[in-house]
């Protein structure tokens, strides 16, 4: 199983957003993260972001506002947030074979072992994230991740 780029990048956005929101700033409470602040601390594409954040904001994982005081803040709090339940929402196609598909045109489904095998793995996989929560992935390492993402002199960036 591998998880897309959009699945990565969301967790990162989510993970970002985390972090920020817990840390004590001088600036007023109306300061949030922005994209291009994002992407920077990460390196990726500010047009990918820009898509991630979309979507996030319409699924109801963070919300953005416009404006001098605007940008990106989480909607729920880290702990109300399923890695399992974010896994499902932006993964596209979790049809790991083409027989998991509506489209199936594969000659052996009907004999082969293969789709409930893969489908017992799928359900294992996302019975694990569904263990976890966005509070989980900060833990003991909020220190690190702040130091890492170089929060302590983050300013929006427009």
């Amino acid at each position: 199983m591998r998880l897309t780029h959009f699945t990565d990048y969301s967790l990162r956005v989510l993970i970002y957003l985390a972090v920020k929101d817990d840390e004590p700033t001088p600036e007023p409470p109306e300061a949030r993260a922005t994209i291009a602040e994002i992407a920077e601390r990460f390196a990726i594409s500010r047009n990918h972001l820009m898509k991630v954040v979309q979507e996030l904001n319409r699924l109801g994982y963070l919300s953005a506002t416009r404006g001098k005081h605007g940008g990106l803040r989480l909607s729920r709090t880290p702990g109300e947030i399923s890695l399992g339940g974010l896994v499902r929402d932006t993964e596209p196609d979790l049809g790991l074979v083409e027989c998991f598909r509506d489209d199936n045109a594969c000659a052996i489904t009907s004999a082969c072992r293969l789709q409930p095998i893969l489908g017992e793995a799928l359900a294992a996989f996302l019975s694990v994230l569904d263990r976890y929560t966005l509070a989980d992935l900060l833990g003991q390492q909020r220190a690190e991740l702040i130091q890492l993402l170089r929060l302590e002199d983050a300013s929006p960036a427009g």
